[in-house]
Order: structure tokens, then sequence, then C-alpha cells
């Protein structure tokens, strides 16, 4: 069994689910760019769309202001966010 360390997520005792989805998600981006180096591993011309969709969406992540009453503005864009990374999720391999 694997476990997913999530670094982003608040320290507090109890965190409700749609924000652990949305933390873990991007945790796992995080993780594929960070440790395993995947916007890198391939051809760059031939990936191109991939590759800048998942460095954009890294780097949305790393500037999002983490907020514990986010407000509605920050839910829309998170959840369109997701929506992206979701959508790139079948080529999150190495």
């Amino acid at each position: 069994m694997r476990k997913l360390k999530i670094k982003t997520l608040p320290r507090k005792s109890w965190v409700d689910k749609d924000e652990v989805m949305l933390h873990a998600c991007f945790q796992l981006l995080v993780d594929y760019i960070e440790q395993e180096k995947g916007d890198t591993h391939c051809n760059y011309e031939t990936h191109k769309d991939f590759v800048d969709e998942i460095r954009f969406l890294y780097k949305w992540w790393q500037e999002r202001k983490s907020d514990d009453c986010a407000s509605e503005e920050q839910e829309k864009e998170d959840d369109s966010m997701l929506l992206r990374l979701v959508k790139v999720r079948r080529a999150l391999w190495t």
C-alpha cells in the first residue's frame, strides 16, 4: 500500500473531503514534476501542449494562496484548474 503525503493541507484536526481531493490531486502533479521530472522525459516538440499545460498547472499551484476560508472566486478557480488537471491525467506517466 502506498501513502500520499499531502504537504499543502491545512494543519487542523478536520479537513473536508473536497479540500483533500484538491490538495491530493495537485500533490500528485507536484510529485510528478519534482520527483519524476515528468515534464522533461518526453520530446518537447511532440508533446508541447501537454508539457506546457502541466507546467502551467504546477506554477499556478505553487503560487496559489492557501486560505482556510476560500472566497467563491478562489473556489471557482480551484475547480477550473482541477478540471484541467483531470483532463491531462492520462499523460502523467514516465
